[in-house]
């Protein structure tokens, strides 16, 4: 045991030190607070239903009704006991508060790799800084990006488990790497997940040209071998989850078009408009060097400034406070942010120190990790300009195999991230290794200080000779402000032209600022060339000066303002009086409007009630269109009531007060309907529910026609009735009596990949009806109606699971058993 830590207590001490700064960076978790997440939030709210079930029983539903009308879990929150990598993570969350768990997975993930690649373990800890505590790493975490944040983690260590398993070592390699695949599947971001896949893609066609040119390619198949095996591995570990969301997926709107006649709409996967919507611009590249040189995130806090340009403007102007007049004017487009996106959370910040060793890396190093680095980086890099360099985005949009099903194609850069950090650090390993000549090696470093100080200093000097500071709708914002200033035409020019220099000095403050980092990096690196400076403190100094600089930016975007008390977190959503009363009403099963907020894209109404609305960013793809043709310009009333949309909430726009309307006409939990309208195809049956009286008839595909003996269904049904016995969003229980065959539509959403009908405990066929819900013809008599949400893809997917789990377990075992022996030999 001694020998055993003598031999890895750098590493202890180092993972120490990772520990340390995490709790330093989010002192505010040591006090008991946690961080104010925007989308962890609303999806609190998006669970609430979900959460109260699994208070009660034990375990969380698969299904919910509280939001979109209903809809499965999958994607919210489902539990899968099944799959070890469940526990492990579950675990990492009970022993570290959030978020410090997700950067020190960042920290030592990084670290393994780096010392997978025998890095100095002083450099590999500088390194895995880098990448730790790149920007983006840290906005997604202030956003609320939990999923992404914990994919992104496992990214270094399926890279350094790739690495091992090509040197040889085939147990060890090939079970880490399904380990960590596991986790990397089970963070369920898997638009992460296929990025990292495409990197990984890359690099095994550089290995295998190798392999080929060598001709090594026994030991090169036996490598695929082994991760071909580990991936299959980590898929059976995740086929609960993988099953569902592939099947979720293609009801999605990421999946098919129901409709034809809308031409905007696109019939597989998501519009380019809308997934190119974040698209890098490829000026904003720059602030991989100089943070803020498009103004940093959206909003005017650093136009807040006395000293400031548009302050003094605006002062004059105004005589007022120019700071109210600021957050004013942010809604025009006065903003500090002079990007193309709609808006952003801050830049894509690699590091000005890791920018110019990278720089540093493409003249020094030699291997052909570089190739594989500076060919993703770059592809990379022009994939996540989308729609400002179509041409390659849209060959992978249109062509290659699910990538037109992800949005927000900038976030590709979260590789780059990684890539970068990884060249830098292999530069600093080639320089300190011996192998170059003391001029060589100064003249190297002298030509990347010189590119990436120099063009930092240029900007710091003369910014506007390299920006314009103005963006795409430039002319619109003065427009706008020549409105509001009664067509004063030179003032708002004036305000333009202030904000514009504005821009300029922040974006010269930040080049400076990297100009100087820089120049420490370039210096230490020069002392220990020179001789005048010893490796270990070289190292060491080199990535402190690494922490200090992306520490000072990160704290930008998150710092002890985004944390507050456990108890203010638990208590964000405070019902008003309209909830109160609502709330009173004990029928289990209705649903509630709110036009007090954006009903279809904020889900903190589902706090407190089963809406119509919410907020996803993958719905089902029917009910997406439900919203887009009945609900976009106008509400139709007839689709309310057939939602069973018992209240609407409305505010005054005199006082602001609330108000609760009661919907009279809502047609309940379930009905009998008198007669059966079919349509042709999904067109005519929206067209057909645009007008309509739900309680009298139904609109229903032809597809569906088999299922219903019109025969048997007669008139004497008028007398009918149904009720709901019993609500459990898996589980719903109605009775009914009827003299005849009838048609019953039930006021559920419709989705077929698990929902059953069973009659007196007989399983029964339905059908889709109104074009979401669901309706059957029950036959005649007193019977009791279930419907039980049992889907295939979960359950048997979980029992894969488990021996996918069981394998995985056994396949570490004996790896490290194998590892242990052949060390003992």
């Amino acid at each position: 045991m001694n020998t055993w830590f003598k031999r890895n207590g750098i590493h202890l001490a180092i993972a120490g030190f990772f520990v340390i700064i995490c709790f330093a960076y989010f002192s505010p978790v040591m006090q008991g607070k946690g961080p104010a997440q925007s989308d962890v939030l609303q999806a609190r709210a998006m669970q609430k239903e979900i959460m109260d079930y699994k208070a009660k029983e034990g375990k969380g539903p698969l299904w919910t009704n509280q939001m979109f009308g209903g809809m499965p879990a999958y994607q919210i929150w489902v539990q899968y006991p099944m799959n070890a990598t469940t526990h492990v993570i579950a675990l990492i969350k009970t022993v570290l508060p959030d978020p410090v768990d997700v950067v020190l997975l960042y920290l030592l993930g990084a670290y393994l790799l780096f010392c997978v690649l025998k890095i100095n373990p002083y450099l590999a800890a500088a390194g895995a800084i880098a990448f730790a505590f790149t920007s983006y790493n840290f906005q997604i975490i202030a956003a609320g990006h939990s999923n992404k944040a914990m994919a992104i983690a496992f990214f270094a260590p399926i890279i350094a488990s790739v690495i091992l398993t090509m040197r040889g070592k085939y147990w060890l390699g090939g079970s880490l790497f399904a380990l960590f695949m596991s986790l990397e599947i089970r963070a369920n971001h898997i638009q992460m997940t296929y990025y990292l896949f495409l990197a990984l893609l890359i690099y095994l066609g550089i290995e295998t040209y190798h392999a080929i040119k060598e001709k090594k390619f026994p030991p090169f198949g036996r490598s695929l071998l082994f991760l071909g095996v580990g991936g299959l591995l980590a898929l059976m570990v995740n086929m609960s989850t993988l099953w569902t969301t592939y099947e979720y997926g293609n009801e999605s709107n990421r999946g098919k078009s129901n409709l034809t006649t809308d031409k905007a709409e696109e019939k597989n996967g998501l519009s380019k408009e809308y997934a190119y919507q974040w698209s890098q611009g490829v000026g904003e590249s720059f602030t991989f060097l100089i943070p803020n040189a498009y103004g940093g995130a959206s909003g005017v806090d650093a136009l807040m400034k006395p000293d400031g340009h548009l302050y003094k403007e605006l002062q004059t102007v105004t005589g007022g406070d120019p700071g109210q007049a600021i957050q004013q004017l942010g809604q025009v487009g006065v903003q500090q942010y002079w990007g193309d996106k709609p808006f952003t959370g801050g830049p894509y910040y690699f590091g000005a120190i890791i920018c110019f060793l990278f720089v540093f890396g493409l003249l020094i190093v030699r291997s052909r990790f570089k190739w594989w680095v500076l060919g993703t980086t770059i592809l990379f890099m022009l994939l996540s300009f989308g729609s400002n360099f179509s041409a390659v985005s849209d060959l992978f949009f249109d062509y290659f195999p699910l990538y037109n099903k992800f949005r927000a194609v900038e976030s590709i850069l979260a590789v780059v991230g990684l890539m970068v950090p990884v060249l830098a650090v292999l530069a600093v390993k080639e320089a300190v290794s011996g192998a170059y000549d003391q001029k060589v090696l100064v003249k190297k470093l002298t030509i990347a200080a010189g590119i990436t100080g120099g063009f930092s200093l240029l900007v710091a000097i003369a910014p506007t000779v390299f920006f314009s500071f103005a963006n795409a709708h430039h002319q619109q914002m003065v427009d706008a402000l020549t409105q509001m200033l009664q067509n004063n035409r030179a003032e708002a020019m004036k305000i333009a032209n202030a904000l514009i220099q504005d821009r300029a000095d922040i974006a010269k403050a930040d080049a400076l600022r990297s100009a100087l980092f820089i120049a420490v990096a370039y210096a230490l690196l020069w002392a220990f060339a020179t001789k005048k400076m010893n490796l270990q403190l070289v190292v060491i100094l080199l990535g402190l000066a690494v922490l200090i600089d992306m520490w000072q930016v990160d704290r930008r975007y998150l710092n002890n303002n985004n944390f507050a008390s456990k108890a203010d977190l638990d208590n964000h959503f405070q019902p008003r009086d309209v909830d109160t009363f609502i709330l009173a009403d004990k029928d289990p099963d209705f649903r509630v409007m709110d036009l007090t907020i954006s009903a279809f894209s904020d889900a903190s109404a589902s706090q407190f009630h089963k809406t119509i609305g919410g907020y996803h960013a993958a719905k089902l793809k029917r009910y997406q269109e439900l919203i887009d043709n009945q609900f976009s310009k106008s509400v139709n009333q007839d689709v309310l009531d057939m939602l069973n949309t018992k209240y609407i909430i409305t505010q005054d726009p005199q006082n602001g007060s609330y108000k609760m309307q009661r919907n009279a006409t809502a047609a309940g939990n379930a009905w009998i309907v008198q007669n059966v309208q079919f349509a042709k195809n999904a067109d005519e049956e929206m067209k057909a529910i645009s007008s309509f009286d739900p309680k009298k008839e139904a609109i229903v595909d032809i597809r569906y026609k088999n299922l219903i003996d019109e025969k048997k269904v007669t008139a004497g049904g008028a007398t009918a009735m149904i009720k709901l016995d019993s609500y459990h969003p898996d589980h719903l229980v109605y009775s009914y009596s009827a003299p005849t065959d009838v048609i019953a539509v039930f006021s559920e959403i419709y989705y077929d990949k698990g929902w059953n009908m069973y009659v007196d405990g007989v399983k029964k066929p339905y059908f889709r009806a109104d074009y979401v819900l669901r309706a059957a013809q029950l036959e005649a008599g007193n019977h009791k109606v279930e419907f039980k949400f049992e889907p295939v893809s979960y359950y048997t997917g979980e029992k894969i699971s488990l021996a996918g789990s069981v394998l995985l377990v056994c396949a570490l075992g004996f790896a490290v058993y194998s590892d242990r022996k052949k060390k003992a030999a």
